[in-house]
């Protein structure tokens, strides 16, 4: 098998900046931009006023500076903020507002100068650009005061071999097109999950990435792979991890005749690294990949190389687009389970299989320590000052990359601030603690975390940890489906933030408060709504102990308990709540109205779903066309609930008449579902030239369809109103009666606003032409 040649000529060919910069949390007192880099310097961030839209560059308003933290001897990454100029008593003349384009600029300080054009530029990179402008520098607008203006967009599950086109670039489409408008491009992008894949590699990402992640490090990770042996990733062949993933390391992602899922599985911390910069920009991918006849053996394994390596060349070849879009616009993520591995901390059982080994514990630390420095650095990046948790664990990965991963203190401390259990001595297994009726997984108070909140004049927004923080029934089996927020992790992450957040917003001006209450929107990665069939087939699943092979326990609606409390949580204290989620592969909306049934007050939930970015499969497809709403419509669902305890009952068609007979106690409120139906497909026009879609001297592949499966490329046939399941991205967006001004979004709304979700997908008819459709509904 040939060589990936990541060493130090190839570093030399580099651009200083390897990935980045991507513009993370940003408000009116502070602007924070994560960059990755080559060698090691001090980053200084200014931001700016525009004028004339954007096209001339203003005074500057917030600057910060930073060193880099040391990932490895030739990975360096900093996120740095920016912070008003002026003295406290002038703190409000530097603040941002709403309704201006801002452009930011950085320089790179080592014992030269590079600006931010120079940082971006090497031989091997003559042309790169991050900005809509001709000043070269990215813009970005606040978002707004009147929720009638908020753009937000939102994704989940980008594989870069899934099939289909890759539509994050989309995002770069649609900035691009009202860069210069600041009401009208969007203003945040949520990615709610899996935006990478640590499971279900192909082969020739495997085949980079482990090769740049030592490059990177500058060194070679020795893996626990039982008490006594060590092995490289180097010595972990391409293409043949899966005996080791699965019995060695417990990983689940290769059970059930699943193979083929983890014969490149991520386990070092290189690779996972690796894997962030390749997702985020172009610079370090090889000019090409090698066809399957020069890297396998066996017809079966080239054909699936080569089938991996079209899909990959497509993906890197729209990076620069993607690259683009994320330094432009603020962007907020968090984990589901592929960020780590299929089915991470799912149930009791997982935990107790995967980290109770050596192997199985060092790969979600990798893991999670990639996130931590890729991801939640630029979510919450007052945790990374220098004297709290996140601050603390980046000197502690300075101190293990040092010591060539030899640092056992260090490498403790890192388990400790990404809050993973102590391993017990005796017995080997993760230690648990009690909270409630729920074990859940122990972790230290110093550990960070990983849910956080914003919130602007006309919206906030909870975003939910819901993988570490689960609660595993005590009186269950360990395959039982747990609460996705234990008893203690509801109130910290839902109820605490939803007042902390009214207060908030009760001690500004109102002058900064134009609308009486905010739209409140919910992150939470898996849906708490899902399809009728898939509960099924859950449950049926759950009752023949097959739990690892469809994700049994990460819907909210199969621990019932879970789901009747955080519907009690959130009307307890909004009325109006949008939920972003994904996971599950397609996009859809649903509409919850909830009723309680001692003071008659009506609240609403509306979940968004947006899904895959870049990950569709035939079952999705099939979903997004009338088959399905022919065979297995979604009707609408009717439930009644408790508070105290915490349950909720289904109620069929059959029984509601007698509902009061089969009851052993009155409701204390009702609840009904009710699916959107997506509005008829229209053309995009968000790019009028797709020129940056295929690579030169390629054609997109399509399967040639039999002249009898034609009518599945119709248009009337591939109008499905349920779901869309073909690649995807979401554009969130509000609207209500022209001239009126935004009232209360409540129950005693005195407008109404309407909430309408845009999904852009390439159409199956014409695969180089952009379309789109639209779930909306009134709140």
């Amino acid at each position: 098998m040939m060589a990936y040649l990541a060493g130090d000529e190839f570093l030399t060919d580099l651009p200083p900046l390897l990935a980045g910069p991507a513009l993370r949390r940003t408000d009116p007192t502070g602007v924070t931009v994560w960059v990755a880099l080559k060698f090691a310097c001090t980053v200084k961030l200014q931001v700016l006023t525009t004028e004339h839209n954007g096209q001339l560059l203003g005074a500057p308003v917030l600057q910060g500076q930073r060193e880099t933290v040391a990932i490895g001897q030739h990975l360096h990454i900093a996120a740095v903020t920016a912070c008003p100029m002026a003295q406290r008593e002038q703190l409000e003349k530097q603040q941002l507002h709403h309704g201006v384009i801002y452009a930011y600029d950085l320089q790179f300080v080592t014992d030269k100068t590079y600006s931010l054009t120079e940082a971006l530029r090497s031989s091997r990179v003559p042309t790169a650009t991050v900005s809509y402008f001709d000043h070269q520098k990215p813009t970005f607008s606040l978002p707004p005061a009147h929720i009638a203006d908020l753009k937000i967009v939102h994704g989940s599950c980008r594989k870069p071999h899934g099939a289909g086109f890759d539509t994050l670039p989309l995002l770069d489409c649609l900035l691009e097109t009202a860069a210069s408008q600041p009401k009208e491009r969007p203003h945040q992008l949520f990615l709610t999950g899996d935006q990478v894949y640590g499971d279900d590699v192909a082969d020739p990402l495997q085949w980079v990435a482990t090769a740049l992640g030592d490059t990177l490090l500058g060194w070679e990770e020795s893996l626990p792979i039982d008490g006594h042996t060590t092995l490289t990733p180097k010595q972990l062949p391409v293409g043949k991890r899966a005996p080791l993933v699965t019995h060695q390391a417990g990983l689940t992602a290769g059970l059930d005749n699943k193979e083929e899922k983890v014969t490149s599985h991520f386990l070092s911390f290189g690779e996972y690294c690796a894997l962030y910069l390749l997702e985020r920009s172009p610079v370090c991918w090889p000019v090409d990949l090698p066809p399957g006849k020069e890297m396998t053996t066996g017809h079966k394994a080239m054909r699936r190389w080569d089938q991996d390596r079209r899909h990959m060349q497509q993906f890197m070849h729209t990076l620069w687009k993607v690259r683009r879009a994320l330094a432009n616009i603020a962007t907020y993520t968090i984990f589901d389970d592929h960020d780590v591995s299929d089915d991470w901390n799912l149930n009791q059982a997982w935990c107790l299989r995967v980290l109770g080994r050596p192997l199985g514990y060092r790969a979600v630390q990798n893991a999670l320590l990639s996130y931590a420095i890729c991801q939640a650095w630029g979510n919450t990046p007052r945790q990374f000052e220098a004297d709290r948790s996140g601050g603390k664990l980046l000197m502690a990965v300075q101190r293990w990359s040092r010591s060539g991963g030899n640092d056992q203190e260090a490498e403790s401390a890192i388990a400790t601030y990404l809050g993973l259990p102590p391993i017990n001595t005796q017995t080997g297994l993760p230690e648990f603690t009690q909270d409630g009726d729920c074990w859940v997984l122990k972790r230290s108070p110093a550990s960070l975390r990983w849910h956080y909140t914003l919130h602007s004049p006309c919206h906030e927004v909870v975003v939910l940890d819901t993988r570490t923080r689960r609660g595993y029934p005590i009186e269950a089996k360990p395959i039982a489906p747990p609460m996705l927020l234990c008893p203690s992790a509801f109130d910290q992450q839902l109820s605490q933030p939803l007042k902390q957040l009214a207060r908030a917003r009760h001690r500004q001006p109102t002058t900064l408060n134009p609308t009486p209450l905010p739209v409140t929107f919910v992150v939470a990665s898996t849906n708490i709504i899902s399809m009728k069939v898939l509960d099924w087939i859950q449950v049926w699943q759950l009752k023949n102990g097959k739990v690892f092979s469809a994700d049994v326990g990460d819907s909210w609606n199969l621990n019932n308990p879970a789901l009747a409390t955080l519907l009690t949580k959130l009307f307890q204290q909004r009325q109006t709540v949008l939920v972003l989620s994904g996971d599950i592969h397609y996009s859809s909306g649903v509409r919850l109205s909830h009723q309680d049934m001692g003071t008659g007050q009506e609240s609403v939930l509306v979940q968004l779903v947006s899904s895959a970015i870049k990950n569709q499969e035939l079952l999705t497809q099939i979903l997004h066309t009338r088959l399905k709403q022919w065979l297995l419509p979604e009707k609408p669902r009717q439930w009644v609930g408790w508070s105290q305890p915490p349950h909720m009952q289904e109620i069929k068609q059959s029984s509601r008449r007698d509902l009061s007979k089969s009851l052993a106690k009155p409701p204390q409120w009702q609840c009904h579902t009710q699916w959107l139906q997506r509005q008829r497909t229209q053309s995009a026009n968000i790019s009028p030239d797709l020129f940056w879609l295929v690579p030169p001297h390629r054609s997109s592949h399509q399967t040639l369809i039999p002249q009898w499966l034609k009518f599945w490329q119709a248009r009337w046939f591939q109008s499905g109103q349920e779901v869309v399941g073909m690649n995807n991205i979401a554009l969130v967006h509000f609207d209500m009666e022209p001239g009126e001004e935004p009232g209360e979004v409540s129950g005693q709304s005195a407008k109404p606003l309407t909430v309408l979700q845009d999904h852009y997908w390439f159409s199956s008819q014409l695969p180089r032409e952009i379309v789109h459709s639209c779930f909306q509904t009134t709140l």
